[in-house]
């Protein structure tokens, strides 16, 4: 069994892909994106930085979450209020 890590808001807000990897949180999940193509720059599309939750934004994306289970994305935690 493998044990998600706990995030708080500010630990995300760390990993802006500068001095931390870089992560985001979509429903309560923390994701890696590091390793995926429209984050490298640590802006994706020009519009969402990474160590942020991006749940809300997601419905107004031009994609659903199913972009979360491609191979360069990965589950690593969860975030805790």
């Amino acid at each position: 069994m493998i044990v998600d890590q706990l995030f708080t808001s500010t630990e995300l807000r760390q990993h802006d892909g500068d001095d931390y990897p870089a992560y985001i949180a979509v429903k309560g999940i923390v994701y890696d994106v590091s390793d995926c193509p429209r984050w490298r720059s640590g802006l994706h599309e020009h519009l969402h930085f990474p160590g942020q939750d991006l749940t809300n934004e997601l419905f107004d994306a031009p994609h659903s979450d199913d972009v979360l289970a491609r191979p360069c994305v990965k589950r690593i935690g969860r975030l805790i209020a």
